[in-house]
């Protein structure tokens, strides 16, 4: 299929802090966000009419529930009319705590600007995003950035200083849904400093951001799962700085400062099956932010 290619990049939160629940049933948030070099690749296509997509996932749905689909109609009514084929090569773990779906959305979006000759300015594309979920305008946006209010109100930060990230995802899936349900946003005990981190990342001080990583959803879904426990202190005895879960889960990311460690914990951990997916990556810090604002 030949066409427009583009990478969605996962996402993970070197910091998540959940303020209060809001009396709409969102919850308020305080997110330190970091693109990482995993990603999907879309290949987008014109077509006469209509949105067409298909994926190398088995059983995935490629109908209207799905993040790329509602995407792409929204462009297609706000800034149609045109058609539009999408082939989706998934990398990103699926519902994994790494904004897979709202990645590849923000993908689709930048491509059909780019296809269409839109000219539309990113802050635009995350003004329309955002309806179609909280990570979207970031993940339009990408590299490092503080997020607030629901996730939609982002700060861009400089880039994290260089390292080295392993991630890995046991064979359980979570839903955001039910970890937000279940926590408590008024007895959370110890919440993490981000404002001490976008510091810390102010001045390019990476041991400022690991002595700071921290994630409240952790005391919902960490009881509910122990392995994921168990696979943070790994990473930590493997070498890791500092190991957290991102997002709702059930992902975990090491942060490590030496790639021969990172390898060896890799190897160590693919042996101990802990995990049923493991990725060895590094920050991103290409990401296109022109006319962010």
């Amino acid at each position: 299929m030949s066409g427009y290619q583009i990478k969605a990049y996962a996402k993970v939160n070197l910091g998540l802090d959940v303020l209060r629940r809001l009396p709409n049933g969102y919850h308020q948030v305080k997110m330190v966000m970091q693109s990482v070099g995993l990603g999907d690749e879309l290949t987008l296509e014109r077509a006469q009419s209509g949105i067409f997509l298909t994926t190398d996932v088995p059983g995935l749905s490629t109908g209207e529930d799905n993040l790329i689909y509602r995407a792409a109609k929204l462009m297609q009514d706000k800034y149609g009319p045109f058609g539009l084929r999408v082939h989706l090569r998934k990398n990103i773990p699926i519902a994994a705590g790494m904004a897979g779906g709202s990645t590849d959305a923000a993908a689709v979006m930048k491509g059909i600007n780019h296809l269409w000759h839109l000219g539309l300015p990113l802050s635009q594309l995350m003004e329309d995003g955002v309806s179609i979920g909280a990570d979207v305008p970031y993940c339009i946006l990408g590299g490092t950035a503080l997020a607030e209010g629901i996730g939609e109100e982002l700060t861009p930060l400089p880039p994290l200083p260089f390292c080295h990230i392993l991630i890995a995802k046991p064979d359980i899936s979570v839903s955001t849904r039910y970890v937000y349900e279940h926590l408590d946003a008024r007895g959370i005990e110890e919440h993490p400093d981000i404002d001490g981190m976008v510091q810390a990342i102010r001045a390019e001080s990476l041991g400022g951001v690991l002595e700071r990583m921290g994630n409240v959803l952790e005391t919902v879904t960490v009881p509910a799962h122990p392995v994921i426990a168990k696979i943070k202190d790994r990473m930590r005895e493997l070498g890791a700085a500092n190991s957290l879960m991102s997002g709702s889960g059930p992902t975990i990311f090491g942060i490590f400062q030496d790639e021969d460690t990172a390898r060896a914990a890799l190897e160590e951990l693919g042996q101990e099956a802990l995990a049923s997916q493991l990725h060895l990556t590094t920050p991103v810090y290409t990401a296109d932010r022109r006319d962010s604002h």
